[in-house]
């Protein structure tokens, strides 16, 4: 008897913005299953087994578009163009100030009031274990300068591994680009329950340190002696009530660590395990910063928090490891750069790897 609550295509097919909007299915030879909708490019399913072969869904989601439009907004999402948050919604290019929406005040947000994770994609299915996605970022739009097309295809492969990769290119005048994706996974197939079992490992030595309004602030800071230290495997919850401003000021882990790896390289980012029922989720990227978040602000609210099946999703009942740059670098020069001058393209990749322990 499957163990997951089973989505309909059907009840994902509209219209929105005058662009049709459709339930993608993505499938390998060994059973794993991952549905994705075009709006926001969100992954809503993910099916793989826990150690005894069953089959259980292992990220938060919904039933319906409808209930996506409703719910919280980065579920799931394709985030651009430019991922995490922007000091006071300002930057400067070329000796221009630019100025972006401000959506989470006063600051800009995953790419403004009605970044990627608000706009539909052109869908293409390539075969039956790849999807292509594509938008254009329009110049002004959200008040970021330049045209900017984006393509990411996702991939399943016989390893029970998810590929997310991009490419996107500043097509007439010099902008910024920061992309991840900001998919919240629950290991143990309840997409209601704790994460806070779940055991976490991240390859960051340090970690972003934020400001008052959880902006950073150039600033990085050795984790050794802080409950921000995974670098060996230790349990969401065993520290996350620790005495610690970051805690505080996130209400849980939400900070972003520098990975170590060599620039550019696709390389381990974080592990995670599920005692449980054995899964793992191991990250891999190219990007040289990884978000850590533990869901703090799932509330269980109606209707934005009930998900599939009925599963009300509370606080601490997902997580997510969003691979990026690091955020607010258009404010900060010593951070890896996310400028785009005309003609250059971006391309990166995250790696999700699915297996048991």
């Amino acid at each position: 008897m499957p163990t997951y609550h089973a989505l309909k295509p059907e009840n994902f097919r509209t219209t929105v913005d005058g662009k049709p909007v459709d339930l993608f299915t993505l499938r390998n030879r060994k059973g794993m299953v991952v549905r994705i909708t075009n709006y926001g490019s969100k992954i809503e399913q993910i099916l793989v087994p826990d150690r005894d072969g069953t089959l259980g869904d292992v990220v938060q989601g919904y039933d319906s578009i409808d209930q996506v439009m409703n719910g919280q907004a980065s579920m799931g999402s394709f985030i651009g163009r430019y991922c995490g948050r922007i000091d006071q919604g300002r930057f400067t290019l070329d000796g221009v100030e630019q100025r972006t929406e401000i959506n989470s005040p006063p600051n800009t947000l995953h790419g403004g009031k009605r970044g990627s994770r608000f706009r539909v994609f052109d869908a293409r299915q390539l075969d039956e274990s790849s999807l292509e996605l594509t938008y254009v970022f329009q110049d002004g739009e959200e008040g970021f300068p330049g045209t900017l097309p984006v393509r990411l295809v996702y991939a399943v492969d016989d390893d029970n591994a998810l590929t997310l990769s991009w490419a996107a290119v500043a097509a007439d005048k010099t902008t910024v680009v920061n992309f991840t994706d900001h998919t919240f996974f629950n290991l143990s197939g309840d997409g209601g329950a704790s994460i806070l079992d779940h055991v976490a490992s991240v390859n960051g030595s340090r970690y972003l340190a934020l400001g008052d309004t959880a902006v950073p602030t150039g600033d990085t800071v050795d984790v050794t002696g802080t409950p921000h230290d995974f670098r060996t495997p230790t349990a969401f919850g065993a520290r996350i009530n620790a005495d610690d401003p970051m805690l505080k000021l996130g209400s849980g882990y939400d900070l972003h660590y520098v990975i170590d790896k060599p620039a550019g390289a696709l390389g381990l980012h974080a592990r995670v395990v599920h005692p449980g029922s054995g899964r793992t989720l191991e990250v891999r990227s190219t990007e040289p910063g990884l978000q850590l978040y533990t869901g703090n602000f799932l509330e269980g609210k109606t209707p934005r928090d009930v998900g599939k099946g009925g599963t009300l999703y509370t606080k601490h009942s997902g997580f997510c490891l969003e691979p990026s740059h690091f955020p607010n670098a258009v404010n900060i020069p010593s951070f890896p750069s996310t400028v785009l001058k005309a003609g250059q393209w971006s391309t990166g990749r995250i790696v999700y790897g699915f297996g048991v322990a």
